[in-house]
């Protein structure tokens, strides 16, 4: 069996005009030409699911650019992941990548050493802000349902056989709320 080239296009809204994409996916001598009128926030796309479904083993998916591909550097880098897992090459035709190459593959390494370092970033970041928010006082979550006199009187009343559905009901919450109540006090 031959392997495929099958092209793949984006435009965000159908004001856009994918001729230009088209043009570049033809020159590069693709199989098939996929495009989609999406915006590139949207996960599921029609024409990408209907061209993932046609890449095998060999084959080769040619875009233009990488921005038209994935939504997001971790998106792209899914998708990467997904063709490198499924045997299936690259190409970037403005971008000069092609994954069937040991440079673009090195390109897409690059990628994700940068993308896993900002992801370590801004895990780092959102530890420092809420560290400096408790040194502050102020702690997150959401505010407790039930104050802890509402709560000793929960359990008070559970005691003297108050059934949790009636204290739900009365307290203006879940039953399960009640029984964490209940679970606490016996812990």
């Amino acid at each position: 069996m031959t392997s495929q080239r099958i092209g793949y296009s984006r435009v965000s809204t159908t004001d856009q005009n994918p001729d230009s994409q088209r043009d570049a996916l033809e020159s590069a001598a693709v199989d098939a030409i996929h495009v989609d009128f999406y915006t590139g926030t949207k996960a599921s796309r029609p024409q990408w699911d209907i061209a993932r479904g046609k890449l095998r083993r060999g084959d080769t998916l040619v875009i233009t650019r990488l921005d038209r591909l994935g939504r997001s550097t971790r998106d792209l880098l899914e998708i990467a992941k997904w063709l490198e897992d499924n045997g299936v090459h690259l190409e970037a035709t403005e971008q000069k990548i092609d994954t069937a190459t040991p440079e673009g593959r090195l390109f897409f390494t690059m990628i994700a050493a940068f993308a896993e370092f900002e992801h370590g970033m801004m895990v780092s970041r959102t530890k420092d802000g809420l560290a400096a928010a408790r040194a502050r006082g102020r702690v997150g979550g959401r505010k407790p349902k039930l104050t802890e006199r509402q709560r000793a009187d929960i359990r008070k009343r559970y005691e003297a056989k108050a059934s949790p559905t009636e204290l739900a009901e009365d307290y203006g919450v879940s039953r399960q709320t009640i029984y964490r109540v209940i679970g606490d006090a016996k812990a």
